[in-house]
């Protein structure tokens, strides 16, 4: 790899390393598979980052690579036992979106009861922001799978969510309540 190569990786791989550890984890539920699946998506990534084209491809891949290294993980049987949720302060709030732990702990919980497909469109599209097509390329599936997948994700999520006994947020003229 040539040194300018390596270094536009390098400073990619710095910049992106929170984001798609956040989406990895999002798919996972565990941080320590997440940081994980991350640096084996950023190992993939450097294998071929001569050859990917950096002006469209490159998020898309990056998508892709961390995706594909969470359901691999996944399979590996050393990985299938259960991990322990460790005890939150349930009052501790989020700064950035003002939902308190607890809540996003049911969330995550949720999503990881959603089969890998739809947890992977119901990530990439609602808490990564991809298009429907930006989506299919990082799964390698037509936009009408992702349209799918997606639907029976959020119902399902909302299932969850509901039978939970989470309240869903409402949105009034006033911002967004419980």
């Amino acid at each position: 790899m040539r040194a300018s190569d390596e270094a536009d990786f390098i400073d990619y791989a710095e910049s992106a390393r929170g984001r798609l550890r956040q989406v990895a984890y999002l798919l996972c539920g565990d941080w320590d598979r997440a940081e994980d699946a991350v640096q084996e998506a950023l190992a993939r990534l450097y294998a071929r980052w001569s050859r990917i084209d950096r002006t469209a491809g490159i998020r898309t891949y990056a998508h892709r690579t961390v995706v594909s290294a969470v359901l691999d993980g996944a399979k590996r049987p050393w990985r299938r036992e259960r991990v322990t949720a460790q005890p939150v302060d349930e009052t501790v709030q989020d700064q950035r979106s003002g939902t308190s732990v607890e809540d996003r702990m049911v969330i995550v919980e949720a999503l990881a009861a959603l089969p890998d497909r739809q947890r992977a469109c119901v990530v990439l599209r609602y808490f990564e922001d991809l298009t429907i097509s930006e989506t299919a390329r990082a799964l390698g599936v037509r936009d009408g799978t992702v349209k799918s997948q997606t639907s029976r994700g959020l119902e399902s999520l909302r299932a969850a969510l509901v039978s939970g006994g989470y309240e869903p947020a409402t949105h009034s003229s006033e911002g967004i309540t419980r």
